[in-house]
């Protein structure tokens, strides 16, 4: 291992077997949509790769959570060595230091499990560009060759905030970027498997009004923000500063130190000047956390409440609002029970799933007359879509 953390001498390996792990969802598209259109077998791509997303942050969540962010403490590799059945020998002497310490044969798998998972999803990424490249003539209402391209460059970017999340040893602000990098990727791949679904199906977007797409913009937004906090919660082990629910430490207003808490450039568990932080920072970080929490449940309500009203968007506005409960109850569970595995897990799960579908939504509907909206409402199916004509219809049939 090189004294900055990096050693490229496995990364051929480690490429090479993201390419294998790729294979065999990539087979299963291929074998499943033979002979079907190009748009049907990129559709079916995209809904695998987010899919195999959605669980890649959820396996990083986990490897946080379970201490695992320094089972190996090089990147690519570990200690050198595409796998630790190679770097057992300097493992042991890890852990022999440090029988408490983060270094663990288990700790060790859980951390690569976690980098061949994302290396897997990087080739596959890679290959729904290819993929779109090989259709660029064939547009057909399919999504720009631009989305697969910025999904790309954002796979690579959070590949690089993977590798600086073990060499600079969990530092905070770090580990939330790469959280949040995450969480973009699903975002992106969702845009794309909507659109995909359109043109398969030859539906297209609900009309809604300025209104509501600003709404749906805006509490977009505050989520945004409040998984942010969420994150840096998280990243910093905040999350049992409170212990007590509604209050916290027996008070409305605890004792909180904002500066050390959101002093954002620091390591972890110290002041930027080196010193340990108070624990009244990090109870500042849970407290905003909590507070914030309120005035986005709050805004979600409002919102699914509103896409209710509209037809095509009640699919959308159920599962928020299902979501909204399942990160209260999850919230709380944290709170209550001490922080348990499980439930920290199914939060990050429902914020991630959360951003899918707020993104699903602005992505099915389009700024329209609100009259226009009301004469096409009896046209379009439950899911906002319009129905494909008998002529489309056919032309997918023999497709």
């Amino acid at each position: 291992m090189t004294a900055s953390g990096f050693d490229l001498s496995p990364l051929i390996q480690l490429m090479v077997l993201g390419a294998v792990i790729a294979l065999a969802p990539l087979a299963w598209v291929w074998l499943r949509h033979r002979g079907q259109s190009p748009a049907r077998r990129l559709r079916a791509l995209t809904l695998l790769t987010l899919f195999l997303t959605f669980d890649l942050v959820l396996f990083g969540a986990f490897t946080r959570l379970s201490d695992s962010g320094l089972g190996c403490p090089d990147w690519p590799g570990c200690y050198g060595h595409a796998s630790p059945v190679g770097a057992q020998a300097p493992i042991a002497l890890a852990q022999q230091a440090l029988p408490d310490g983060p270094v663990t044969p288990a700790k060790a798998w859980i951390e690569m499990l976690h980098r061949y998972m994302a290396t897997g999803v990087g080739v596959l990424i890679l290959t729904l560009l290819a993929a779109r490249w090989r259709e660029r003539r064939n547009s057909q209402g399919l999504p720009g060759l631009g989305w697969p391209a910025v999904t790309l460059l954002a796979v690579s970017v959070q590949g690089a905030f993977g590798a600086l999340t073990v060499t600079m040893k969990l530092f905070p602000a770090i580990v939330t970027l790469h959280l949040m990098g995450g969480l973009s990727l699903l975002a992106l791949l969702t845009v794309q498997a909507t659109r995909y679904d359109n043109a398969v199906l030859g539906t297209e977007p609900t009309a809604v009004g300025r209104g509501l797409q600003l709404s749906l913009l805006g509490v977009g937004l505050l989520l945004a923000g409040q998984i942010a906090l969420g994150g840096w919660v998280s990243t910093n082990y905040a999350v049992l500063a409170c212990q007590d629910f509604p209050e916290c430490q027996n008070s409305w207003w605890p004792e909180m130190n904002f500066q050390q808490g959101f002093t954002l450039w620091r390591e972890l568990g110290l002041t930027a000047a080196g010193d340990a932080i108070a624990f009244s920072a990090l109870t500042a970080i849970h407290y905003v956390h909590r507070l914030a929490a309120y005035v986005v449940l709050l805004a979600l309500a409002g919102l699914a409440w509103r896409l209710h009203q509209v037809k095509g968007l009640r699919r959308q506005a159920r599962c928020l609002a299902a979501l909204a409960v399942i990160q209260l109850l999850t919230g709380l569970g944290n709170v209550l029970l001490g922080w348990p595995l499980a439930a920290a897990l199914a939060h990050t799960g429902g914020a991630a799933a959360m951003v899918m579908v707020m993104v699903w939504a602005l992505s099915s509907c389009r700024v329209g007359s609100t009259s226009h909206a009301n004469a096409n409402a009896a046209t379009h199916d439950n899911n906002g879509r319009q129905p494909a004509t008998p002529s489309r219809q056919r032309s997918e049939s023999i497709a």
